[in-house]
């Protein structure tokens, strides 16, 4: 019971990352009176990211200084309904942001949109190749939304994240040197693509002697001095190398700090408290609708309840799900019945590369940053014919690296000696010489991959912990090794002095020790069919009307693509339908 109930806000935001700053910002011009909490400590660039402190390798890189501590909030994982799932007591796999601004401090930058067919997946493979060859228990699910109604919201993304590109696509016109398989857009990149390093262009010639077509990868770093929509000026990257894992010192990553979050503190009717954990969203007598939240008030200790007409969901994924689940919106997911939708369709990243040496070829990887890079998308989610091929999904692949710092990123032939004279021998005659491959790839959501509570274990305030029920499946072995193929074949024609591989097999099953991406999605996901989606089409729960959750939970199965361009463009088409529909009738959209 809390000890101390404050007065009640227009909006309560529940996190302060990119959605919560974005849909703070747009309904603070609306009037209303807002209150966002934010679990972690507040951040800004200057003093939390300023030179040369934010550098420090050790406290970010290999410590986590950005990120969430497993002992204040963690999750049970297990690969099977038929285990006992066990804590994620030290960070690997995944690695949540910490702090106002969430994981759009560390993160890269590699700000993509959905393809159009992954929006409309399952009547795409329905339409073109029959429902036979979806595998049994994979559950396909369409968006509820289309690219063409979603592009002016993701151009809005684009401009106040200050995204650098190349269209390929504009208006169904195909644009030489950007992504010819890119949805068609309205317009272009509000910034030219970023410089290349030299391993980039390498991969770039020899896909298009192969016939693909690679283009700049976009990327969430300022190529030239930017302004954006809210009046927030970005200073060109300096390709500095330390960008996923730290914060940018130089006001030229997107992110939350750089892009919103200093113009939104400006809005007299938003405030934010930090060390504010929600326990639980908190709904009214005949349970239809949300009263507010009960947090924990960091400065004393205290239970709090927050009263507010609107509650706005905007934690990282996984947080989403399990705030759902302990506060009773929308009904549990089961999966030997397959009812119910809270933690239904969670899927993750199917990731892999081929990395190669060079005895006469130096890249000073030192020069680098987050998202620049060639990509290419030939072997992307609309390209590939899946009743040939055996499996459903995509992949774009690139050529780039992010940086060459002495720590995370020595990269050593195979075969060196891993310490000792040999090691520090290698690192003389190798170090710069290294170049890679990556596939990044979409993964499909299973009956028996989902999230519930844990029976068992509990977190520091006596909830029950959230459980994740995951393990690959041969529809992303297969996959991951179609691209091996092709990868490896573009590495082979560039006749490297060594090469080695690091892609799923047979017999894997999903390691939570090693990092492999922070793109957890699904388990409150979207859809036009209450029965099988926790919200609809514009983030609105069905079974409260005044709660609406943002981000990747909302995902029905995981793109190709890096999430947090979908999550941007979802954010500001979420905040138009409330803001046009919403305000005037709660239950318009319904």
């Amino acid at each position: 019971m809390a000890s101390r109930t404050d007065p009640k806000k227009d909006v309560v935001i529940i996190g302060l990352g990119w959605t919560g700053s974005i849909l703070g910002m747009e309904l603070a011009q609306e009037g209303l009176n807002i209150l966002a909490l934010e679990r972690g400590e507040d951040r800004n660039t200057v003093p939390d990211f300023q030179y040369p402190e934010a550098f420090d390798e050790l406290k970010y890189g290999i410590r986590y200084g950005l990120m969430q501590k497993p002992a204040k909030s963690t999750l049970t994982i297990r690969h099977t309904t038929d285990q006992v799932a066990l804590p994620y007591r030290h960070l690997g796999a995944f690695l949540p942001g910490d702090g106002v601004g969430g994981a759009g401090v560390h993160w890269n930058g590699q700000t993509w949109r959905q393809m159009e067919v992954e929006l409309r997946l399952k009547s795409y493979v329905e339409e073109n190749f029959g429902a036979k060859i979806i595998p049994e228990g994979m559950q396909l699910q369409d968006w509820g939304v289309t690219a063409a109604e979603l592009d002016p919201f993701h151009a809005k993304f684009e401009r106040v994240a200050g995204i650098a590109g190349k269209a390929g696509n504009l208006n169904g016109k195909i644009q030489e040197g950007g992504n010819p398989f890119e949805a068609p857009r309205s317009t272009d990149y509000p910034m030219p693509p970023m410089k290349n390093t030299w391993d980039s262009e390498l991969f770039a010639e020899t896909a298009r002697k192969m016939g693909y077509h690679p283009f700049p990868r976009p990327s969430g770093h300022a190529s030239v001095p930017y302004v954006n929509d809210y009046g927030m000026q970005m200073g060109p990257c300096n390709y500095c190398g330390f960008c996923e894992r730290y914060g940018c010192n130089n006001y030229s990553k997107s992110s939350p700090q750089v892009c919103v979050l200093d113009a939104l503190k400006r809005m007299p009717n938003f405030s934010y408290k930090v060390n504010s954990e929600v326990l639980k969203i908190e709904k009214s007598p005949d349970g239809k609708t949300a009263s507010g939240v009960t947090y924990i008030d960091g400065k004393t200790g205290e239970e709090v309840f927050q009263p507010a007409d609107l509650v706005l969901v905007c934690a990282f994924s996984l947080h989403n799900v399990h705030l759902l689940l302990l506060s009773q919106i929308g009904q549990p997911y089961d999966p030997a019945t397959g009812e119910g939708v809270i933690g239904r369709n969670y899927s993750y990243q199917v990731t892999g590369g081929t990395s190669m040496w060079f005895r006469d070829k130096v890249f000073n990887p030192f020069v680098g940053t987050g998202s620049a890079g060639m990509s290419m998308d030939d072997f992307s989610i609309g390209q590939i014919d899946f009743a040939k091929e055996g499996f459903i999904g995509g992949s774009y692949i690139t050529g780039a690296h992010t940086g060459g710092r002495p720590i995370e990123q020595m990269s050593l032939p195979p075969g060196t000696a891993s310490w000792g004279g040999g090691w520090k021998q290698a690192v003389h005659d190798w170090y710069g010489h290294n170049m890679s491959i990556a596939t990044h790839g979409s993964n499909m959501a299973y009956r028996d991959t989902y999230l519930d509570l844990d029976p068992t274990y509990k977190d520091r305030y006596g909830r029950p912990l959230m459980r994740m029920t995951f393990d690959w499946k041969d529809n992303d072995i297969r996959m991951t090794q179609f691209m091996r193929g092709k990868i490896e074949e573009m590495a082979k024609a560039m006749s490297p002095d060594f090469m080695a591989s690091g892609y799923k097999k047979p017999g894997d099953h999903f390691d939570v020790t090693a990092y492999q991406s922070t793109h957890n999605v699904g388990g409150a996901i979207m859809g036009t069919d209450p029965r099988t989606s926790a919200l609809n089409r514009y983030l609105q729960s069905w079974d409260c009307h005044n709660v609406w959750v943002m981000g990747a939970s909302a995902f029905p199965q995981n793109t190709q693509y890096n999430p947090t361009g979908p999550l941007g463009g979802l954010a500001y088409w979420a905040a138009h339908a409330l803001r046009t529909d919403y305000l005037k009738n709660p239950r318009a959209l319904m």
